[in-house]
């Protein structure tokens, strides 16, 4: 039910929001999209505009009263979700579903809250999940596009193979050791992932390409991201590019793909209250041809 203004403010002076006054909580799971453009990353920062803050801001809004929220994993400053998940624990008396508006009315336009629901109290948006999977898009045509700017990597330097890339990203199934793609600064004791996707495919001028993992390293996918292209471009064969993180060639990965062309695509559970068209597709995939094909197919139609 969509809650328009006056609705939001009877509720909110109707509603005791003092929180020693609810004898129960319930645990609000939230699926949040974000336009990372404009934001220092998910997590809250100091002096740094972020998801999490913003999030957090627009609850204590409504509620009076400071409210902490949990979310499914760390997006760096400029990455984009299309299905980021998180909770919060709120006064039982409030409908789950009804916080999706509640929240949305108190957001800014680069912020939306796609659904929310009650979970149950051991259920917890980071621990809980099992897997998560990330989009990285990147635009090859020569001419730059506006309207794809702001979620993609414009790499024209170089023709860019995507069978090469392909098979660069092969021996990553499994659980490896990637030192070489993890980021200084990070509290993560350890490198390993267990990684259960990895691919990548073309739709003309746009290769897309996919990683699903248990968790991810700080910085990873960009670092991977960065090194991948010199495979598709012909300067690193496949072969070098899985010996140098087999090796935890840490010193050779000089440089991480631009943000803007990731996202955050979903996060897995076992036991999740949304249903598939909230959350699992949720970022529509970039589609281009190739500007010769669209060329030739336009050339074609005019012919009579």
């Amino acid at each position: 039910m969509s809650l328009n203004p006056s609705t939001l403010a009877c509720v909110s002076e109707s509603e005791d929001a003092d929180p020693q006054s609810s004898r129960t909580l319930q645990r609000i799971a939230l699926v949040i999209q974000y336009l990372g453009t404009h934001f220092h990353g998910w997590q809250r920062q100091l002096n740094y505009r972020t998801v999490q803050e913003e999030i957090e801001q627009a609850l204590q809004a409504f509620m009076g009263y400071p409210v902490a929220l949990h979310g499914a994993g760390r997006t760096d400053a400029g990455v984009h979700a299309a299905a980021q998940v998180a909770h919060f624990e709120a006064p039982a008396h409030v409908p789950a579903h009804r916080w999706k508006d509640i929240l949305n009315s108190r957001l800014s336009k680069d912020v939306l809250i796609r659904a929310s629901a009650a979970v149950s109290h051991d259920w917890h948006a980071r621990f809980s999940a099992i897997w998560r999977r990330y989009r990285y898009t990147i635009y090859t045509e020569n001419c730059p596009n506006l309207f794809v700017r702001s979620f993609s990597w414009h790499y024209y330097h170089a023709p860019l193979s995507e069978s090469l890339m392909q098979e660069a990203l092969n021996p990553l199934i499994g659980r490896q050791h990637l030192a070489a793609f993890h980021r200084a600064g990070s509290k993560r004791p350890h490198s390993w992932v267990d990684m259960q996707v990895a691919e990548c495919d073309r739709q003309g001028s746009l290769l897309h390409i996919e990683l699903q993992a248990s968790g991810f390293l700080y910085g990873m996918v960009r670092l991977l991201v960065g090194m991948l292209v010199q495979v598709g471009s012909g300067e690193r064969s496949p072969g070098q590019f899985t010996e140098l993180w087999q090796q935890q060639r840490r010193d050779l990965v000089r440089y991480a793909a631009p943000p803007q062309g990731l996202c955050l695509l979903r996060v897995g559970y076992p036991d999740f209250p949304f249903a598939p068209e909230i959350w699992y597709d949720a970022q529509p995939k970039l589609v281009f041809p190739a500007a010769g094909a669209a060329m030739n197919d336009a050339l074609t139609c005019c012919i009579p």
